[in-house]
């Protein structure tokens, strides 16, 4: 029985993750959507730590990444999940208002999967949304969790 893997959403802009939790819902692309609103959240949240320290092991099917974020920003938490090996399989999308290209840049220098750039115009917002939500969610076929980047399960010591 395959379980459907919850979509971790950071965004600090409550009208942003409201606008993006209402898509995804709308469109029953996750059973469970989390919304950590700062970096220090996502990591708690990932490492199961702080208010999430009971939550039920396992990995999201994909983090939607605000880059510009309080506490920690969200280049240091990509790097962060990118640098450990439990964490690295997770596809990072970097939703953002940023057009910078040192940002762009510097988001795919650290392993993020994709940078989408936030639509302005609302109904351009929430169909980007479900479209990542679609592809990334569902649609998508991560590796096995335990595995490296290229699927391969690490020998055992």
């Amino acid at each position: 029985m395959t379980t459907v893997k919850p979509i971790l959403l950071a965004e600090d802009n409550p009208r942003d993750a409201e606008l993006a939790m209402a898509a995804m819902e709308e469109h029953h692309i996750a059973d469970k959507v989390v919304v950590c609103r700062d970096g220090a959240e996502v990591l708690d949240y990932l490492y199961c730590r702080g208010t999430f320290s009971s939550r039920q092991q396992g990995n999201p099917a994909v983090v939607f990444l605000d880059l510009k974020m309080p506490k920690v920003d969200g280049l240091e938490v990509l790097k962060t999940i990118k640098s450990d090996v439990n964490l690295k399989p997770i596809p990072v999308v970097m939703l953002t208002s940023s057009r910078e290209e040192c940002d762009l840049s510097q988001s795919y220098a650290l392993g993020a999967n994709a940078y989408v750039v936030k639509p302005v115009e609302f109904h351009q917002f929430i169909t980007a949304v479900k479209e990542l939500g679609v592809f990334w969610g569902v649609i998508n076929e991560p590796p096995p969790e335990g595995s490296d980047q290229r699927g391969r399960v690490p020998a055992s010591v």
